[in-house]
């Protein structure tokens, strides 16, 4: 049996590991069109602020791993066409322009998504930059070294990153978001200040309710960022829009979203019974609506594409859904969330509320300990936990893993109150902060609902 995978970022590989480790002797064809594989999206900030001093430290996976375990990987091939009905894929060879067809029996969809280029006047100026690929972090970082000042639009996970990556490499940074709050996907206002106010505090200008309406350039060369409210000149700017869905070769073949994400069920298999999709270009099932969404994560496309390649032949495992956890380490302090926002569960028509747990992570008799900030929401009716966000110079990024199981189960806040966990004091107070923070949201209800 032949099998292709198109595209090999994150969902490609991780398909390609689990085919080589379940049906051995499978013939594996991988088209990519990039020159690399495995590039880490964060490997850009961690590259211009100094952590990492080579971008190929972002990747995890190389080609010849793959070759050597008899792959037959077609890398910077472009595929221009898939024909379902007869099974084939029409690929153009970039180096050498010409044209290859090939055939398969399974075919892995893991094309990911494009960048959602907003539609600013100017914004093919070449001081204006992208930031997804490998290719876009080394022209961003060769662009800085030759640049002082520096506008990010998109006030996002990525945006955030990339000012602090310019800031310690000695740039001056202006962050631009069209919203009203940072990372408004994630957090609520109360962190989301918080993350504002550490930004503002290591020198970058955040400029929020700020919507970028053109970019030109002066006459000196340089390049002018027009808002509302502001023309401001910068050497460069680097935007950081969301993405979509890069689907078109399936279009009318399988069944799509109205955003064009692919549709799959829980094994990854689409409405073509030879035909596998993982990774940014499908939806994922959000468990705390029991809806699906479009939330492109490398979390998401890894788990993904490990299904798809399990599944391919023999469908043993489905996929169990998502709570979207992600997080970030921003200046010395990790910021971590699941599940919903607030503002997300009311608009989803929850009864929600928050709870706000503020304290040390552990005692004060300790030497050193930090603040630890947990916003819980929960669903009043229910009395679910629907999300959490966390932040503190104190590591609490398995918090927010802890908190992703308490949500995928189903855990009430009176359950999480008295959840079993560790006590130590070089870890916590006898009662974990995140006991404490559903405590919070108890007493907001009055205690403890009656447990029969």
């Amino acid at each position: 049996m032949k099998v292709a995978i198109i595209g090999c970022t994150h969902a490609g590989i991780a398909a390609m590991r689990q085919i080589l480790k379940y049906y051995p002797g499978t013939e594996i064809t991988v088209y990519e069109r990039h020159a690399t594989i495995s590039y880490m999206s964060c490997g850009t900030y961690l590259h211009l602020g100094g952590t990492i001093k080579d971008l190929d430290q972002a990747l995890y996976a190389n080609p010849d791993e793959f070759s050597k375990q008899g792959v037959q990987m077609r890398m910077q091939h472009d595929v221009i066409k898939v024909d379902a009905t007869k099974h084939t894929i029409l690929a153009q060879n970039l180096q050498t322009k010409t044209m290859e067809t090939d055939h398969y029996d399974k075919l892995v969809m893991a094309t990911g998504s494009l960048t959602a280029i907003p539609a600013i006047p100017g914004v093919e100026n070449p001081k204006v930059m992208l930031c997804k690929t490998c290719e876009q972090a080394q022209q961003l970082y060769e662009a800085a070294q030759h640049a002082k000042q520096i506008a990010i639009v998109g006030g996002g996970y990525a945006g955030v990153e990339l000012a602090e990556g310019y800031i310690k490499s000695g740039h001056a940074v202006t962050l631009y978001q069209r919203g009203p709050q940072l990372i408004d996907e994630y957090l609520d206002a109360k962190l989301a200040n918080k993350v504002e106010a550490l930004l503002t505090s290591h020198g970058i200008d955040v400029r929020t309710n700020a919507q970028v309406t053109g970019f030109q350039d002066t006459p000196d060369n340089r390049l002018q960022v027009t808002t509302a409210d502001s023309e401001t000149i910068y050497d460069m700017a680097v935007i950081c829009p969301g993405v979509i869905p890069q689907s078109e070769l399936l279009a009318g073949q399988v069944n799509r979203t109205k955003q064009g994400a692919i549709v799959t069920d829980r094994y990854m298999g689409t409405s073509n019974s030879d035909i596998f999709a993982a990774g940014d270009v499908t939806e994922v099932k959000f468990n705390p609506t029991k809806d699906h969404a479009y939330m492109p994560l490398v979390s998401h496309a890894i788990r993904q594409g490990a299904l798809a390649g399990i599944n391919i032949f023999d469908k043993r495992l489905g996929s169990i859904g998502t709570q979207a956890t992600t997080g970030m380490l921003i200046f010395g302090q990790t910021i971590a969330c699941t599940g919903m926002t607030l503002t997300a569960a009311k608009a989803a028509h929850f009864e929600a509320k928050t709870a706000v747990y503020e304290g040390n992570y552990r005692p004060d008799f300790m030497p050193t300990t930090a603040k630890i900030t947990i916003e819980l929401v929960y669903d009043q009716q229910t009395r679910k936990v629907l999300g959490a966000q966390l932040m503190s110079a104190h590591e609490v990024s398995q918090s927010a893993n802890t908190l992703s199981v308490i949500i995928h189960n189903g855990n009430t806040i009176d359950e999480l109150a008295f959840m079993d966990m560790l006590f130590s004091p070089n870890f916590d107070e006898p009662f974990n902060y995140l006991n404490l923070a559903a405590q919070a949201a108890v007493d907001q209800e009055h205690g403890y609902r009656r447990n029969n």
